[in-house]
């Protein structure tokens, strides 16, 4: 996750993740938006899902990344937003 709001109004943090399959980023995709439903939490918009090498959900102040690896690589979304602050999540990553 980095931190740029500092940087940008699209938003406050980008998430940024990525899956080994397009069948994988799909199904990310979708758990994100169904965990956050859960929430009542609902994308303002989506895109990607035609694709599914790259697929942006967009909650306003988070955008979520999910890419397949090779299209994380090719746009280097780390190195476009270098200047963002990386936020260590890890503490908030459980199993379930």
């Amino acid at each position: 996750m980095l931190k740029i709001d500092e940087l940008t109004i699209l938003a406050n943090y980008f998430v940024i993740a990525s899956a080994t399959s397009t069948t994988q980023v799909r199904a990310l995709a979708e758990e994100v938006e169904y965990q956050l439903g859960l929430k009542g939490v609902e994308p303002k918009s989506t895109d990607g899902y035609q694709s599914k090498e790259w697929i942006a959900l967009d909650y306003i102040d988070v955008i979520v990344h999910v890419f397949l690896e090779e299209t994380r690589d090719f746009y280097q979304l780390e190195h476009l937003w270098a200047d963002g602050t990386p936020v260590d999540i890890s503490a908030l990553i459980t199993e379930d």
